[in-house]
């Protein structure tokens, strides 16, 4: 008698897709943009190479957050969430993200 053992299948999909990433990234630059770019007289204090921080460390953050958005929507795909709710929890979640990169990047310049 031979007993065969049913492993679950594991799928091929990755556990964070890299489209919400890149999108969470460019929407993130996008926004920061926004305001770096528009300042036209930047005050002497800021020091020379002031956007540099803000330019990084918020698409970063939009970075984390659209991977949390891809993680999130990877629980519903499985069953594990609801789908209505990773989809509203992963908004969210990047919209907070969004809102703490820039506040980071543009703490001791325009943020003070």
């Amino acid at each position: 008698m031979n007993q065969q053992q049913h492993l679950p299948a594991h799928s091929n999909q990755p556990m964070v897709s890299v489209t919400p990433v890149l999108v969470g990234t460019v929407i993130a630059f996008l926004a920061i943009s926004f305001f770096v770019f528009g300042v036209d007289v930047p005050h002497p204090e800021w020091g020379q190479f002031w956007q540099i921080r803000p330019l990084t460390l918020t698409p970063l953050a939009g970075a984390v957050g659209g991977a949390c958005y891809s993680f999130l929507l990877h629980l519903s795909s499985r069953g594990t969430l609801n789908k209505t709710l990773a989809l509203v929890l992963g908004v969210a979640i990047y919209l907070i993200g969004l809102f703490f990169g820039i506040v980071l990047g543009l703490d001791g310049t325009m943020w003070d």
